[in-house]
């Protein structure tokens, strides 16, 4: 369902991504780190759906549509070394830098900081371009929320 998607975004130069592609792109990121402890937890779904729709003025629906969509483009998407990049290549850095502060909502919507949600976003925000002081500074400010 997602080969053309994923051939436009892993191809070694990727045009950027239009904006509803780079909101699929990103949520299905958000949807990998919350799945990567094994325990996709109801807790991590409301937050991708209440990031969603804050980060892109989704109603509550267009929301859960996004994140549906996201969570079958995530169990197609390639490694997430490849996929991480390919974002990195067609998302403004911008939005790539915003990611992460979204990426630790998730991580921390179940009140567990999980080694394997941990040890993936820091991967995740390297291969995206965001230095640990930055990834730091939006955990931060999560945790301050």
């Amino acid at each position: 369902m997602f080969a053309d998607f994923l051939n436009r975004l892993t191809r070694p130069d990727p045009d950027p991504l239009e904006q509803p592609d780079a909101r699929l792109a990103l949520t299905a990121l958000l949807v990998r780190i919350a799945r990567s402890d094994g325990d996709y937890a109801p807790e991590e779904v409301r937050r991708i759906d209440q990031i969603t729709q804050r980060r892109f003025g989704l109603s509550s629906g267009e929301a859960e549509d996004l994140r549906g969509e996201a969570e079958m483009l995530e169990s197609e998407a390639p490694d997430t070394v490849r996929f991480t990049r390919a974002i990195k290549d067609a998302v403004v850095y911008e939005e790539r830098e915003g990611v992460i502060e979204a990426l630790w909502e998730v991580v921390l919507a179940d009140g567990e900081r999980a080694h394997d949600e941990d040890s993936l976003l820091r991967l995740v925000a390297n291969l995206l371009g965001v230095n640990d002081r930055d990834s730091n500074l939006a955990r931060q400010r999560v945790e301050n929320r």
